[in-house]
């Protein structure tokens, strides 16, 4: 274990996961630091977090916003601004880590800088890998650095392959809460409100992420981002419903044997796990009670009921730039639901309309990444 103070960048440090992540890190000042914060617009809650953790810097997601921070800290707080801000601020020399935990597309061109410039990160923003999953795989060969998985789902599957060969996999298991509206009659989804969606029955996350679980979109997002991190085609990656969320995710090997990792739903048990990778440090908190927890129950996912799962396997399949325009088109018509242009039972639709017009771009550069999204935005506002 190194004696060394690590130096941490947050990048979306106001969201569910940055908040937890700021939690993990107070719990050890002397391993530590806090260097930079980023927030979108949540500004009065960055002021808090800037009283508590007294960053060097920050980075706001707009001039107007940093006015704001800049009169608040009266010049003790470097204030940067927009995205510029953010790939400023994963290169400097103070940074040894980068948490990126931005939502959607745009955590893609600040972890690629962090990559570049020989940062280890800790992800939690799984779009940047479904998008640009061949680019930012092979920039972390190229620059030689460490891309640690947050997802509960992939951290996971991290830990039950620590010390195994990679040869001897079968196939990787991960699991999925069903959330909200797993037992919910299809014919019932055209009703679903806002705040149905957004009441997940075990985690505590932000609007996006929610809405994605309770279409399943987010454990399709996890299959690609699966395949990028461990190497294993899509046949061999495999989703079960396990509406408990004890066991995070499996492993199965060639002999039969499956590892799984368990614990409650509490996201600072990957984000810790990222940071000390590969130790493990204390940490408090409730613990799995079997006696309580009593059963644990699995299901197949209904393909047909949550069809953004089979969505996301065929985009995979197809390659190239398609997962890149699923994800556009999905950011669109999650943000249409949200702010109630949609009902919740036309997401998938749109999705496979995107899809159905994209025109894949093999082994794409990041410009091409970046037109496809903007492209698969274009014409999903078309559908919606």
């Amino acid at each position: 274990m190194s004696s060394a103070v690590q130096h941490i960048a947050i990048l979306g440090a106001t969201g569910s996961i940055g908040q937890s992540s700021l939690d993990v890190i107070k719990n050890f000042p002397d391993r530590f630091r806090v260097t930079y914060l980023t927030a979108n617009k949540n500004i009065d809650l960055l002021q808090r977090q800037i009283n508590e953790f007294k960053p060097k810097g920050v980075v706001v997601g707009d001039e107007r916003n940093a006015s704001v921070i800049r009169r608040f800290v009266n010049g003790s707080v470097e204030v940067l601004s927009g995205e510029e801000g953010l790939e400023e601020i994963v290169t400097r020399d103070d940074v040894d880590t980068v948490i990126s935990s931005l939502v959607g597309f745009a955590g893609l061109k600040p972890t690629i800088s962090a990559i570049r410039h020989r940062k280890q990160v800790a992800l939690a923003n799984k779009e940047t890998l479904v998008a640009a999953g061949e680019l930012i795989t092979g920039l972390v060969k190229e620059y030689g650095v460490r891309l640690i998985p947050i997802d509960s789902e992939h951290s996971a599957i991290l830990q039950c392959l620590l010390g195994e060969d990679p040869l001897r996999i079968a196939k990787l298991i991960l699991t999925a809460s069903g959330g909200p509206f797993l037992h919910t009659p299809r014919e019932a989804f055209s009703s679903i409100t806002v705040e149905q969606a957004l009441a997940h029955p075990n985690w505590n996350m932000g609007k996006k992420i929610t809405v994605d679980s309770a279409t399943l979109m987010n454990k399709g997002l996890e299959v690609i981002e699966a395949h990028w991190l461990f190497g294993l085609p899509a046949n061999r990656i495999d989703v079960v419903i396990h509406p408990q969320s004890v066991i995070h995710s499996m492993v199965e090997f060639v002999d039969g044997s499956i590892k799984a990792q368990l614990g409650l739903p509490d996201m600072k048990i990957p984000i810790q796990y990222a940071l000390t990778y590969p130790d493990r440090s204390p940490m408090n908190g409730a613990r799995v009670s079997f006696p309580k927890l009593q059963s644990m129950t699995f299901f197949e996912p209904d393909k047909e009921k949550f069809p953004c799962l089979p969505l996301a396997y065929h985009a995979l399949a197809l390659g190239g730039t398609a997962p890149a325009a699923l994800n556009a088109a999905n950011e669109t018509a999650v943000s249409a639901f949200l702010e109630r242009k949609i009902s919740f039972d036309r997401i998938p639709e749109i999705l496979e309309g995107a899809l159905n017009h994209h025109r894949v771009r093999p082994s794409p550069e990041i410009q091409h990444i970046i037109e496809a999204d903007e492209q698969a935005r274009a014409f999903t506002r078309t559908l919606v």
